[in-house]
């Protein structure tokens, strides 16, 4: 059979290539679309898989800490862990903040956590594990900060003793982990004039410094200077026990919300990056109408720059539906070369987006479908234009 395809490539090779390799390109935009959701997801399940818990507890009728706010004492966790079915529990902070290296700063998510329990840094790629009390952080890689360096975190300023790969916050920023006193600290820290107006609001209230009953305004203020709270406590479940028995228990004596993993995960699948999703999903419908419409108007193009040849064809008396068979052919000839461009480029450029972007051998495997299905719609406009050619064309009528 006749290749429109391969003739287009023998005497037009470049205009065929190239056109090839825009619409590649278009294509790898779509690739990286779907690999940016990807991406979004396999951040939230590594942010559960990383905190090593079986169960999130948190503040009554609330989805935190990662949904939304949760405030708890930190003593609540000894009630926690004396919880039938409780093998490991732990207080843990989240607040995502700007994090300092002299003049350049880094989003991150700061995680406060008790050493060697729940929360803590999975494993380290270089350096070693936090040891003191106060004053020391592992960063994830993504932070771009060494060993040695000296961050800051509000007025603080720790330094960091370990790296740390993929502890990532569910919007893919990158976790900066401190002892669980100094993340506390750092949440709620005040600066130094807001401090000295607090005070005297409290020396000015006659409740608190009442002339009779020395040490109250002291005390009072003390106690406003010491922040016990952490945003949730996370669980280890005991072997033989299951993790929606110990979550009924909590929910039951304890009167606080406590999600399984199943139930944490549909919180960050389904409810956090669910407008994300949506917004990626109406971008790869556009693009994707716009690859067809970019298709149809290529090969109706090139298919009317051949009338002459065509209207030969016919005129010798080949079959329309060798005809169609050509067009067809050419169709998906410029979809695989756009395909196999847009997979490299997408390849390529990957690593360098500020996002995490997750490439699946099955989106392109399913992508490649769809391109293929797209151009092969795409040609029906051309092989209608084609069918409708007078063989007396190729004879100058």
């Amino acid at each position: 059979m006749i290749s429109l395809a391969g003739r287009d490539i023998l005497h037009a090779w470049g205009k065929f290539v190239f056109t090839g390799v825009g619409l590649g390109l278009l294509i790898g935009v779509t690739l990286s679309m779907a690999g940016i959701y990807r991406g979004m997801v396999d951040d939230a399940r590594a942010l559960l898989a990383n905190s090593g818990a079986d169960l999130w507890v948190v503040q009554q009728d609330t989805q935190g800490p990662y949904a939304e706010s949760s405030n708890l004492r930190d003593d609540v966790v000894r009630a926690i862990r004396g919880l039938p079915g409780v093998a490991e529990a732990a207080n843990v902070t989240y607040f995502t903040m700007q994090v300092a290296l002299g003049a350049r700063d880094v989003r991150a998510m700061v995680v406060g956590f008790e050493p060697g329990r729940p929360g803590a840094p999975a494993f380290l790629i270089a350096g070693r594990r936090i040891t003191r009390g106060h004053y020391e952080a592992v960063v994830d890689l993504r932070t771009g900060f060494k060993l040695g360096d000296r961050i800051r975190i509000r007025r603080k300023t720790f330094t960091v003793v370990g790296i740390t790969r993929r502890m990532v916050s569910s919007g893919g920023d990158p976790m900066v982990f401190v002892p669980l006193k100094d993340a506390q600290e750092a949440q709620f820290l005040k600066d130094n004039d807001a401090i000295v107006n607090e005070r005297e609001r409290l020396a000015g209230n006659p409740a608190f410094n009442r002339p009779g009953v020395p040490g109250l305004l002291d005390s009072v203020i003390d106690a406003q200077t010491v922040n016990h709270s952490v945003n949730a406590i996370l669980v280890r479940v005991a072997a033989g026990h299951s993790a929606d028995e110990v979550a009924a228990n909590v929910r039951r004596w304890k009167h606080l919300t406590a999600f399984t993993r199943a139930q944490m995960e549909e919180i960050l699948v389904a409810k956090l990056i669910a407008t994300s999703a949506r917004q990626i999903g109406m971008f790869l419908v556009i693009l994707a109408v716009v690859s067809a419409a970019i298709v149809a108007f290529i090969i109706t193009t090139m298919t009317l720059g051949k009338v002459r040849e065509i209207a030969v064809l016919k005129l010798i008396g080949t079959r329309n539906r060798t005809i169609a068979a050509m067009i067809l052919q050419q169709a998906l000839g410029l979809g695989l070369i756009g395909f196999v461009v847009g997979k490299i480029a997408a390849t390529l450029w990957a690593p360098i987006f500020p996002k995490y972007v997750l490439l699946l051998p099955a989106d392109a495997l399913r992508g490649f479908v769809i391109v293929m299905v797209i151009c092969a719609l795409a040609s029906l406009l051309a092989i209608r234009a084609a069918l409708r050619v007078d063989p007396a064309t190729a004879i100058g009528g």
